[in-house]
Parts: C-alpha cells; structure tokens; sequence
C-alpha cells in the first residue's frame, strides 16, 4: 500500500528542537517534490517548507526562515524537517506531501506540540 508515514513530533519546551521524519513506502520519493504542512487548531493547512525532487533547491515560509531546515535521503526514501528554536505558535499536526504530476501523497501528520 501507498503511503507516507511522519514521525518525530511531540511535546517540546519553547526554543528546543524537533527532526521530523517522513518515510514513504510501495514508491520511491526520488521523482516527488517534497513539502511539509502544518496545521493549528481552528486554521487552515499552511505550507511549511518545500525540497526538490534532486534536493537541490528548497523553499521554507517566511515564518521558520531561520529556523526551519527540510532535507532529504532519496537512497533511504526519506524526507526531514529540522525544526529549532521552537516557539508555542509552532504546534501544529505536521504533514508530509508528495507531488509529481497529477500524482500526490498525503501522510496522516505527526503532532508537535510547544509549550513550557
């Protein structure tokens, strides 16, 4: 089965740091462009950051610039989110997505929380 599995997230104080981890299975990421979303309670699905499919150009929104770093390991079929100097505005469900075409993969999100 198709699918993309998040991993990493949780309870972290303000200012400490989080790597996300976004494995996919039954396709190979190395053809997909990769990004990440995030979602806060009552708001809508925002892009977070976002990496080609070679992982030689990425993207991040200006509200992690700085702070927020996306990679990938395309032998190992992986993408990551290093997210430091973690603020409360921060928590969220974060969301792995994968889109070459017409074809897009959604992961079911891993929480982060940020809170002291």
């Amino acid at each position: 089965q198709v699918q993309l599995v998040e991993s990493g997230g949780g309870l972290v104080q303000p200012g400490g740091s989080l790597r996300l981890s976004c494995a996919a299975s039954e396709f190979t990421l190395s053809c997909y462009a990769m990004s990440w979303y995030r979602q806060a309670p009552g708001k809508e699905r925002e892009l977070v950051a976002t990496i080609s499919s070679s992982g030689t150009s990425t993207n991040v929104a200006d509200s992690v610039k700085d702070r927020f770093t996306i990679s990938r390991d395309n032998p190992k079929n992986m993408v990551y989110l290093q997210m430091n100097s973690l603020k409360p505005e921060d928590t969220a469900v974060y969301y792995c997505k994968a889109a070459w075409g017409f074809q897009v993969y959604w992961g079911q999100g891993t929480q982060v929380t940020v809170s002291s």
